[in-house]
Parts: structure tokens; sequence; C-alpha cells
């Protein structure tokens, strides 16, 4: 969900620091809104952090509200008035609907259609209102100043202690209606930002007995379920045990495990009451009451919250409710944290198959090898191998398939297997290529054949263009390296694929190849190779367009043969600098991150 970009006054001294911006109607305006107050009273000096957090719950609420009782874009404006005071507007374009007053009978967790946020809204701040125009509304709310604090930068915290700062305090069944009508509402607003953002299950975990204890219970345990015990429908697993009293943890994990949760029939995530494990709590822990949560997302059980406190009968339905929703959220935090560690453990395994477990070493020849995929969490669509190919041959190969993921696997299942066969079956390179292009485009044909077979059958309709599966298209340089007395001689193609460059111990640099069409393309092409020899000192460098094609606004590093220029700097390096040297300057030139796989290869004549 994308915002106008924040309108922002300077603070020249006389000037009250304001902004504006514009929100999209959505689900994902609240958290936008949060984030961009946040971040400018951030750089205001002086602003208390309980002002900060105050002005991010309101200006959270009021943005709710518009979305969910207007349905326009929001328009959102702020400023910090001479005096400290904070005030916000928010404006929607649907004024036939009046906010509720948040004076009524409802609790705090009866789910009100209007007026819930208002509430919030109304206990922060010490004036509030709604503005009627034509064919606009809009509600604005003025905070107190919250205090002077020196002026830093306060850094930023972990995600264990921002959960820490969320549950500072603990409760009691006096306070527990006064917080929750207060504060409630942006605590499960951030954590659920908290949550949103882990990518480890265990993590989670942690941070939900954070979040926790000692706010809302005295301690808390969770139990995660893997796929088998869920389907068992029991508890599972090993109890991660909070307590507020640290001395108390062992004991009540031990009193905890041994009387795991078993939960009933169904998928509800309603609480049930847990027996009191008074026994490993001591003196002041001798009763209290015990609720369980069944942790469900995408209609599957993940686990099961527990909370205790101590000295009470029941739980206040403030507090129920609010763990009830919060545990919705860790929930789905958990699943989504499962789906990526399924996800990654799949690419890694198709990466480990797509690649060389060894890079071959080659009597007279230093090699050095960079290869960084862009997205970790899935398979590269550059790939490299070297490899013997018998006869005193070694072969090497350096590739990038069209897009990334699995389609760019099947392309590179086919071609590095392929590549090794044909090798050693003494077919040489042009060879080698001819009949790589040809299964390429043989493989595509039978995919789109079944492709459109299978559409024919399922909806009796005809094929169109474009149905089905699409060509694939493979950049490749192979080539062959056969060591000899006095160098290394190198026959190599290029497919495509960015010119491999030969640096000679005087820095001078040359191509080494001339270019020739895409692998996938064209049926029936003929490719041709080069050979060169490689004398002791010179280096080859073969690399993928994640070099040639890195850019820093509208310039590629390879502009102006900016690689060749490059490379000349490395003369007199070993391979393995060489490699390193390149890398860097490729990262530097960007200013950031790579967007693109990124592969080269030094082979360097000793």
């Amino acid at each position: 969900m994308a915002a106008i970009p924040t309108q922002r006054e300077s603070q020249a001294p006389g000037r009250e620091p304001r902004g504006r911006a514009t929100l999209s109607g959505s689900p994902l305006a609240p958290g936008s809104a949060r984030a961009l107050v946040r971040a400018a009273l951030a750089e205001v000096p002086g602003v208390s952090v309980r002002l900060a957090d105050d002005a991010t719950a309101v200006v959270s609420e009021l943005v709710t509200n518009a979305v969910v009782h207007a349905g326009t874009d929001v328009e959102v404006e702020w400023r910090l008035e001479a005096t400290g005071a904070f005030v916000v507007e928010v404006g929607d374009r649907h004024p036939s609907r009046a906010p509720r007053d948040p004076v009524g009978g409802e609790t705090p967790y009866e789910a009100a259609e209007y007026g819930r946020g208002l509430r919030l809204v109304a206990t922060l701040a010490e004036s509030w209102g709604v503005t009627y125009r034509t064919g606009a509304k809009t509600v604005w709310a003025r905070l107190p100043p919250g205090g002077v604090e020196p002026a830093h930068e306060p850094a930023p915290l972990p995600a264990l202690e921002v959960a820490e700062g969320l549950a500072t305090q603990p409760q009691r069944v006096g306070c527990d209606r006064e917080w929750l009508g207060r504060g409630a509402l942006s605590f499960l607003a951030e954590a659920s930002d908290l949550l949103a953002g882990q990518l480890d299950e265990n993590l989670v975990a942690a941070l939900t007995g954070q979040l926790i204890v000692p706010r809302l219970a005295d301690w808390c345990a969770v139990w995660l379920e893997d796929e088998a015990s869920a389907r068992g429908g029991t508890g599972g697993g090993p109890a991660r045990v909070w307590h507020a009293s640290e001395a108390r943890i062992e004991e009540l994990r031990c009193a905890l495990e041994k009387e795991p949760p078993c939960p009933g029939d169904g998928l509800r995530s309603n609480p049930e009451r847990y027996p009191w494990p008074g026994d490993a709590l001591g003196p002041e822990g001798t009763h209290g009451a015990a609720l369980a949560y069944r942790l469900i997302a995408g209609g599957r059980p993940l686990g099961t919250l527990v909370i205790g406190r101590c000295g009470l009968s029941r739980f206040p339905d403030e507090v129920t409710g609010l763990v009830e929703d919060l545990g919705r959220r860790v929930a789905l935090a958990v699943g989504a944290a499962r789906q990526y560690a399924r996800q990654a453990t799949i690419s890694a395994v198709l990466q480990r198959g797509l690649l060389p477990g060894a890079v071959a070493e080659i009597p007279g020849v230093r090699s050095a090898l960079v290869y960084e995929p862009c997205d970790k969490g899935g398979p590269s669509g550059d790939f490299y191998d070297l490899f013997p190919a018998g006869d005193g041959r070694w072969c090497f190969a350096v590739g990038d398939v069209q897009g990334k993921g699995p389609e760019a696997a099947v392309v590179i299942g086919l071609a590095r297997p392929w590549l090794r066969l044909l090798a050693r079956e003494g077919y040489r390179v042009a060879d080698v290529l001819d009949r790589l292009n040809q299964l390429l485009l043989d493989d595509a044909t039978e995919a789109a054949d079944a492709a459109a077979r299978a559409l024919v059958a399922a909806g009796g309709r005809p094929v169109r263009s474009g149905d089905g599966p699409q060509t694939r298209f493979l950049s490749l340089l192979y080539g062959e390296l056969t060591p000899h007395d006095g160098g290394v001689r190198c026959t190599l193609a290029s497919a495509g694929h960015p010119l491999p460059l030969v640096l000679g111990p005087d820095g001078g640099v040359r191509t080494a190849a001339r270019p020739q069409t895409l692998l996938g393309v064209v049926e029936d092409e003929t490719y041709t190779s080069e050979t060169l020899d490689l004398r002791p000192g010179d280096s080859l460098l073969c690399v993928t367009d994640g070099v040639t094609e890195r850019r820093s606004g509208s310039r590629q590093f390879d502009d102006g043969d900016g690689l060749a220029r490059a490379l000349s700097g490395c003369a007199g390096l070993s391979a393995e600098l060489i490699a390193e040297r390149i890398r860097r300057l490729v990262h530097d030139f960007g200013g950031g991150l790579p967007e693109d796989d990124l592969a080269l290869l030094v082979l360097q004549a000793e």
C-alpha cells in the first residue's frame, strides 16, 4: 500500500514541525500512518517517548476509523505546536456516517461496529472532535505536551527488547480495565507489526512470551506442534516457558511438560481452562487461573498457548479477549515462519543439486569463483561448472537462465548434466552447444504440447497462442581447457552471454570470443568456437550479466568497456584477488545490494 510522500516543513526556528500524507483506504493504511508519524517525530528534538507513543496510537486509531467507516483515501495531517502539544487531523470523503461517541456501556472487547478506537482517542487526547465539510469529514485530536527529554537518537532495539518494552508493567484486576481501555489497541497493533516480521518460529514463540509476561500474565508457555503431532491431536514438542521470576522457569517447565495440553476435537481458538500447576510456583502460587488457547492458522493447528496468573479464580474477560486476539496473530506468524522454512529448505536442496559439489583442480591452472544469488530464498538463474572431461581435458561453463525460481531450476537441471555427458562423450565445444540448443527446443516443444493437450482435455476449448509453457532461453559461456608445456590451450564459445576477457601480465585486456545466439531460440542454429593459448600469467575472466549490467542510476558497470578497465587494474594479482577485486568493484558501483544474481570465474595459467 503506497502513500503519497509526506510533505514535511523544515524545522527552522519559529516554525512548527508538521506533515501531511495521503493513504489509500486499505487495511494497510493504519500501519503506514503509524510508521510515518513515528519516523517524523523521531526527527524532532525534545519529543518525549510518551508523546510519540500516544501520538502514534491516536493516529493509528483515527486512520482505522476512517478506513472501516468510509473506505476512501485518507488524508492525514499533523503538527507539533510551540507549546509541545500534538495535533492530528484525519479526513475522508464519506461524511454520511458520524463516529459514535465513545461513552457507552460497551466493554473494551465487545466487537462494537463504531467507536472502539475513538475510546482510546478520547482517553489520550485533551480534546477531540469532528468537522464536516461538503463531501468530506475530518476527525481531529489534540494531545497535551508529553515533557522534554534530551535530544538524541535512540539505538534500534532487537525484537525481544521491543517485546519487553510492550509488556513492561504487570497488571492486576483493578488496573486491567484502565490499561486495556487506554493502551490495548496500540499494544496489539505494535505486537502485530513485531510478529509479522519474524521468519523463525522459535523467535516468534520467544516474542510471545516477552509480550505476555508480565503485562497480561505471571507466566505463559507455548507448545509448537509438528505435522505428525498435529494430526495426532496432542500438544507435542517441548514447552517454551516464561515466568515473571526467572528462578521459577525450570521447575514450571518440568511440571508443564508432564501434563501437556490435550486439545479437544475441532479447530477452535477460544480459551479453555488448564490445570493449575501450583506445586511448581512456590508458596505465593498455590492457586490461580490458567487458560489454554489453540494456535490455528489456515485451518491447521500449529500449537497451544497457555497463560497463568496467581491469586485469581478466573481471568478478566478483557484479558482473555486480548490474548485470544494476540494468539491469532501468533499463529499467523508461526505459519508464515514455517512456510518460509519449508521454501528455504526446498530451495537449498534444489540449489545443491543444480551446482557442483566441488570445483575441479586443473594442473597448471589456478581458478577462483564468486557466486552470489540475489534471492537467498529461491533457486538462482545463474550457474557454473568446472569438471574433468577425460583425455587431459577440463571443461568450464558459466550460464544464465531467463527468469528465476522453479522454471530456472528446470533449465539448469537439463543443461548442466547434458554439458557433462556430451563433454565426456568426446563432443567438442561447438558440437556441445548445437546439441544443447536442440535439447532445449525439443523440451520446450514437448512441454507446450503436453500443456495444450491438458488444456483441451480440461476445458474442451481451443488452444490460444501463448497457452502453456514458453520457450526457455539460456545464455552460456562454455569452454574446454587442455594444459600443455608452456601454457593452457582454451577453446570456447559464447551463446548470448557476456564475452570473456583475457588479462595479460602487462595489464592488456582483449576479448576472447565473438557473440552468438542464445540457446533455445533458433532451430538448427550452428555454433562456432574460438581457440587461444593462455600463457603463464594470463587470466581468463568469465562473468554473468549480474556483473556487466550492475546499475548506478542510468549507468551500467560495463558502459564504456567498464569491465575491461576494471580488469586491467588487476595486473599482477592472483586469480583469487582478481575475483575478489571485481566483486568488490561491482558491489561498490551500485551503492547497495545487487539486484541480480552475480557469478564470475577466473582461470589463470601458472
